[in-house]
């Protein structure tokens, strides 16, 4: 009997800066326990880092780590296409043909390019008008079966959903209808300071949020200024969103559930669970900083495996865009 093909999933990561706790438990390392499961395409999406404006040197430095965290944290490149976005050219090709099949009042109407706007009004870029089909493009270039999303990537995903439906009615089985993929574990991690904001290195209280690279020390330090509240009880209650996070973050770290978190922690201060969560973190992250430091210490390895994956990720993405370029009439 045929075995039958596994479902195809695609993810990104911007190389915007240093990777969070919270990019690690709510996302990426889900991302390695997919490759079992999926035929895995995973991208570090440095052509949407420009939308805002970079620093050469910074950027630079940016890509090649969140490469080398990734390689990391468990991905295999063996098992999965790991590449750098830029690299391969049909991404950029792709998203010029799908704006010109998407409406100017789709993209106006995107939370994000909303929001970007606010917050960088010196730079309302074209580039930051037109992400929606760059994103687009990096979806269904590789023909994805699923996306992993959370509650604020799913409008960038119907958008997707929408130009490809429009594309395809047009020019017939040239994407694979892309689908929201939710995860069955994925951790929501708060800020250290602000519980009621996700951990995001945006935060301007860098007590807020912990990176993957962080040195023990400072991970314990930040722990140890979680907000809190007055109780002094370890248990979950909605009126308690600073404990409620840590206990998040330790049942996502350590697989306790919550009642076996407060059965520990029965009569015991904030102050020794505030230390255990720091512990448990450093310990989780103490594999993968060495990991880390191996892979950017090897940069001749680290080379030849992004060069080897926009080499196989450029063979599918070529494949895609050829067809669509037929399609639609051009000598190809």
């Amino acid at each position: 009997m045929e075995e039958q093909a596994k479902k195809r999933i695609y993810s990104a990561i911007q190389p915007s800066g240093m990777l969070t706790l919270g990019n690690y438990l709510g996302a990426l390392r889900n991302w390695v326990n997919m490759q079992q499961e999926f035929d895995c395409v995973y991208t570090v999406a440095d052509l949407h880092a420009i939308t805002v404006r970079q620093q050469p040197g910074d950027l630079r430095r940016q890509i090649l780590q969140t490469y080398a965290l990734l390689l990391a944290i468990g991905l295999n490149p063996e098992k999965s296409l790991v590449f750098i976005q830029s690299h391969v050219a049909a991404h950029s090709q792709m998203a010029w043909l799908l704006s010109c099949y998407a409406q100017f009042g789709e993209f106006s109407r995107m939370t994000q390019f909303k929001d970007k706007s606010a917050k960088h009004a010196d730079n309302i870029n074209v580039g930051l008008f037109s992400y929606p089909a760059l994103m687009a493009a990096d979806i269904l270039l590789y023909q994805a079966d699923l996306v992993p999303v959370g509650e604020d990537q799913r409008q960038h995903l119907e958008i997707t959903r929408v130009i490809a439906n429009r594309f395809n009615n047009l020019y017939p089985n040239v994407f694979t209808m892309p689908s929201a993929y939710i995860p069955k574990t994925a951790a929501r991690v708060r800020s250290l300071q602000d519980p009621s904001q996700k951990m995001s290195k945006s935060d301007p209280n860098p007590n807020g949020w912990v990176a993957l690279l962080d040195k023990p020390e400072d991970i314990m330090r930040k722990f140890k200024r979680a907000v809190t509240d007055s109780e002094a009880s370890v248990r979950c209650a909605p009126d308690k969103e600073g404990i409620n996070n840590l206990m998040e973050i330790y049942a996502a770290v350590t697989g306790r559930t919550m009642q076996q978190i407060e059965d520990e922690f029965a009569g015991k201060g904030y102050g020794e669970f505030k230390t255990a969560v720091g512990e448990a973190v450093v310990e989780l992250l103490r594999p993968i900083q060495q990991r880390y430091n191996d892979y950017m210490n090897n940069r001749d390895y680290l080379e030849q495996t992004y060069r080897a994956g926009a080499g196989a990720a450029e063979a599918i993405a070529r494949k895609t865009l050829s067809r669509a370029m037929k399609k639609i009439g051009f000598v190809w």
